[in-house]
């Protein structure tokens, strides 16, 4: 492949993709928990993105302009990108476990002026306090709430024709919000043009999607992924997308697997891991599917082993971040290395760097590094510039990973370069959990970290000391639960929490949280033996 291939035409908006293949085609088969089925066509999926489109004009809000969406995985979800899209405004993803000042935060510093929120949701908006000056309008989905504008009723009354507004590539298309090592979280801005190199790369290269298949990406549209998979790999593809609305049960994603016929599987190791030790796992027809994949963490030797034993089925990682597409992974059509994290989408573009900016030799371990020039990389972080200089060096963007690699390029994951938390696929800023704590009246001081765990790969571990005149107990942990639970999104709390009369910090008073983080390494390492 070469790199021109990857660059989008000057005037390029990513709907055109989608809008060639608007016809009878079964665009996506949705399923809820309670068994309700509907099927949706790329024309009448095309056609109500139209609409949107024009209810997101009519409301004042015209391109260049941005919205946040928080909505679980339902057809209106597709509806809402594909109409902000074409008409030229940006999406800030959001989930829907993010709390008020999750929510806050990304308006503010992403300057949206309108959120459209599942109704279910819409009470974590409602609690905001603070001024949010550039949002005009709040719309409710699948419902209707107070105080709100109903999607449902705006979309009755608008047309369903819509000329697509003519984009620049460098235009901004999705603001993705991802954890910092430190700080607030950062707003990763990607263009139309990304999309462009991504739909040229991930389907292909790593899912291997084909004409006429099922494909089914479990990632909910809160995230980056979602964007990656479900969206653009499926509909800008022409393929078919499964999306379930219900809560996670492995033997229900089993059953889906084989009552829809799917091709195409991509879910998190974790995910993998619980369909792994499910009773009579042979009992199950999964001969449709040809491409399993992995991303957000390393999958295991002995869930590998099972799936190649039970369906003689390879599942397949990979690696990529909210900053960029897949990176890494193992690829359509080459040889799989156990325990490696696959080869470089593009040789040319992902390398591995010393602190000057080197290429190591192999068998080095160094930084796991992006080109700049990668059309499937970010723009910049938006209005933190600074916050984009730091994880560069030279003409290197870096993933915070670290690897090295063999003579064959293989990659082979030795940990990360900061202190961020990967836990069952959510990134984890550890001083987002930590202001959390801080805040609470018995804390008076805390550290943060990954500590290894079977089934998620990592947990957050927080080790906390208490104020004079309160004393550890075991009610006090579920109370600093329930209390970072309330106060940010609910995938951050700490499942473990250990009281401590100290912390390891440097001569600079700075917590060593890679203290931390070994140690509890260490831990897991006397279990296992």
């Amino acid at each position: 492949m070469e790199l021109t291939d990857l660059i989008a035409p000057q005037k390029y908006n990513l709907t055109n993709e989608i809008d060639r293949f608007d016809s009878d085609r079964i665009a996506l088969y949705w399923e809820n928990e309670a068994g309700e089925k509907r099927t949706v066509t790329y024309h009448e999926l095309i056609q109500k993105g139209k609409q949107f489109a024009n209810v997101l004009n009519h409301l004042g809000i015209k391109k260049g302009d941005k919205i946040m969406t928080i909505v679980p995985r339902i057809i209106d979800a597709y509806v809402i990108y594909l109409g902000a899209l074409r008409a030229g405004i940006a999406v800030i993803p959001g989930s829907e476990m993010l709390r008020s000042k999750d929510i806050s935060y990304r308006i503010n510093q992403g300057e949206a002026k309108a959120i459209v929120v599942y109704e279910a949701f819409t009470e974590q908006v409602d609690h905001i306090d603070e001024t949010m000056p550039s949002l005009q309008h709040k719309i409710s989905v699948a419902g209707e709430s107070n105080g709100w504008l109903s999607m449902d009723r705006l979309m009755d009354q608008a047309p369903t024709t819509y000329t697509t507004v003519d984009t620049e590539k460098d235009d901004m298309a999705f603001l993705t919000y991802t954890s910092g090592t430190t700080g607030t979280p950062k707003g990763v801005v990607h263009t139309h043009a990304w999309a462009y190199a991504h739909l040229r790369i991930a389907p292909e290269r790593w899912l291997d999607v084909r004409e006429g298949d099922t494909v089914w990406a479990t990632a909910g549209p809160g995230w980056q992924k979602w964007i990656w998979s479900p969206f653009l790999s499926v509909l800008g593809k022409g393929v078919t997308g499964l999306v379930y609305f219900g809560r996670f049960h492995p033997e229900k994603q089993l059953q889906l697997l084989q009552d829809y016929k799917v091709n195409v599987l991509c879910c998190t190791p974790t995910e993998y891991r619980l369909m792994s030790k499910v009773d009579h796992l042979d009992h199950y027809d999964l001969s449709q599917l040809h491409t399993a994949c992995s991303a957000g963490e390393a999958l295991n030797r002995g869930v590998i082993d099972v799936f190649k034993n039970t369906f003689d089925l390879q599942l397949k990682d990979g690696y990529g971040q909210t900053e960029s597409t897949l990176l890494i992974g193992t690829l359509v059509g080459k040889d799989i290395r156990i325990g490696s994290m696959g080869q470089p989408i593009l040789d040319e573009f992902i390398t591995i760097i010393d602190e000057e900016g080197h290429e190591v030799p192999e068998g080095v371990v160094g930084n796991i590094a992006v080109r700049r020039d990668f059309p499937a990389l970010f723009k910049t972080y938006y209005q933190q510039p600074e916050r984009y200089q730091k994880s560069v060096i030279g003409n290197y963007f870096l993933t915070g990973d670290r690897a090295s690699r063999d003579k064959d390029n293989y990659f082979w994951f030795k940990g990360r370069r900061d202190d961020i938390i990967i836990s069952s696929g959510y990134t984890i800023g550890p001083s987002e959990v930590e202001d959390v704590l801080l805040k609470h009246e018995a804390v008076k001081d805390c550290a943060v970290v990954a500590s290894p765990d079977p089934v998620r790969g990592n947990i957050v571990k927080a080790f906390v000391i208490l104020k004079e005149g309160y004393k550890e107990s075991p009610a006090l942990i579920p109370e600093l639960q329930k209390f970072t639970k309330k106060n940010t999104a609910p995938y951050k709390y700490p499942r473990a929490i250990e009281f401590v009369s100290d912390l390891p910090k440097t001569v600079s008073g700075k917590i060593m949280r890679s203290a931390l983080r070994d140690l509890e390494l260490q831990r897991a390492k006397e279990q296992q033996n």
